[in-house]
């Protein structure tokens, strides 16, 4: 009996571990930071590594967004958790809604836009996002666009556009 009562117990301390770690390394900064932006109220979000565990993975996980936040208040969220995060580097992030994974970051980029979130110039972030997504197997989902100015400009905004609505729009 005692065997298996040792057993319990140190489980339950190791999932407890688990989610402190979480909480404390990515969480807890991160609500923080974002909560002293009141453009970010009633944006929920959940931050965590990959199964709990594997640190190499961030999992960016958009829970809720009121039907008055627009499309650039998100995006603002994810810069500025990146901005907090800059100083993590991950392999991955992956971008989930209510806990279903849907696209990916190479940490590289999310690392850079960390980096670049004070000085860069948000709309061009924005336009040039999408060429940085992949699925969840791994390929790019938007092009690399060129030619003229506005049809760059508008293909662009329209893949920016359909990333969100494929992300967590719809729902």
């Amino acid at each position: 009996m005692k065997k298996i009562i040792w057993t319990l117990a140190s489980l339950i301390v190791a999932v407890f571990g688990v989610y402190f770690f979480n909480y404390f390394t990515l969480t807890k900064p991160v609500l923080e930071d974002i909560s002293k932006d009141v453009r970010n109220n009633g944006i929920e979000i959940g931050l965590h590594f990959k199964n709990y565990i594997s640190t190499k993975t961030l999992v960016f996980d958009l829970k809720k967004v009121p039907e008055d936040k627009a499309i650039a208040d998100v995006f603002r969220v994810l810069l500025q958790t990146s901005s907090v995060l800059k100083d993590k580097k991950f392999e991955n992030v992956e971008l989930s809604y209510n806990g279903e994974s849907k696209f990916v970051l190479k940490g590289d980029y999310f690392l850079e836009l960390g980096k670049e979130y004070e000085d860069q110039n948000p709309m061009y972030t924005m336009r040039t996002f999408p060429e940085h997504i992949y699925d969840m197997n791994g390929k790019t989902v938007y092009t690399v666009w060129d030619g003229g100015v506005l049809g760059v400009l508008t293909n662009q905004i329209e893949d920016f556009k359909d990333f969100n609505s494929k992300w967590y729009f719809k729902e």
